[in-house]
């Protein structure tokens, strides 16, 4: 008899997390060759590709409730990950994750039911506002307006997530959903003409970035979300903020203020609780 091994719901989220992290400072360097719209269609397609190899999805039998599903799941992941790239185009990324942040927060806060599940969403929320560099000048409106809409689809992203999950196995959705993803983005690569520049190193580049920031950590995501309330599932994604801090300093060497090191305490804190909640509900 095989075993089969499978990450617990929690450990996959906080590995989608620091997976999403690395691909960040990938990302980074791609950014200033090819622009945010090849970026992102370079991430997503690659990412397809290496999903519809790997899970193979049998896509003559699915039935018309998963076609509908999983085409705005992926065209929710897909605009996205797009209009976030354009964002950070226009504002420091910082601000760009915390305002993103919004969306999945707001989620949070009206899925909630008890009182404890409410505190931990406020401490998460605390600790975004304290990471904002909320009083910098000359900000860029639409930029500001692009993460915000970009924190819309992530929140359509968790719910369509967990609704998918829930009538088609998780790699297979993943990858499908990746497919109409890349759909929706590749005009747009090829319109900003970034993706005329693609050379070896830069294909090696995206493959990594595919990996790390799409075909890893949705995997995992949309395997956790088949196990998780969209509510946990959302507190816990508020690790991101956080963990682009550590990222900041580990990579480019941007130390925390003791502002900031607050921010990261409060989001720990919302996280660890988030996940004592979700284990005491597993075992009811």
């Amino acid at each position: 008899m095989k075993s089969k091994f499978i990450i617990p719901p929690i450990p996959a989220v906080l590995l989608a997390i620091v997976s999403v992290q690395c691909g960040a400072a990938i990302a980074k360097g791609l950014f200033p060759e090819i622009g945010a719209a090849a970026t992102a269609s370079l991430r997503i397609g690659l990412s397809a590709i290496i999903l519809l190899l790997t899970f193979r999805p049998k896509l003559s039998e699915l039935n018309a409730k998963q076609w509908k599903y999983v085409i705005l799941y992926g065209l929710s992941l897909g605009a996205m990950n797009m209009v976030f790239y354009f964002a950070i185009e226009r504002i420091p990324i910082g601000l760009g994750v915390t305002l993103e942040f919004v969306g999945p927060l707001v989620l949070a806060i009206f899925s909630s039911k008890k009182a404890v599940d409410f505190i931990w969403v406020i401490l998460a929320a605390v600790g975004i506002a304290l990471i904002a560099p909320w009083t910098d000048k000359g900000l860029d409106l639409i930029g500001v307006l692009l993460a915000l809409l970009a924190g819309a689809f992530w929140a359509a992203y968790i719910l369509l997530g967990g609704r998918i999950s829930k009538i088609m196995k998780g790699g297979e959705a993943v990858a499908v959903g990746m497919l109409f993803a890349t759909i929706l983005i590749l005009p747009f690569g090829f319109a900003g003409g970034g993706l005329n520049h693609l050379n070896p190193k830069l294909l090696a580049l995206g493959a990594a970035l595919a990996l790390l920031s799409s075909a890893i950590p949705f995997t995992l995501e949309i395997t956790a979300l088949k196990q998780l309330p969209p509510r946990t599932f959302s507190i816990l994604m508020s690790l991101e903020p956080a963990m682009a801090s550590l990222a900041a300093f580990v990579f480019l060497q941007e130390y925390l203020t003791v502002v900031e090191c607050a921010a990261v305490a409060c989001v720990v804190i919302a996280s660890a609780g988030s996940s004592l909640t979700a284990k005491k509900k597993a075992k009811i």
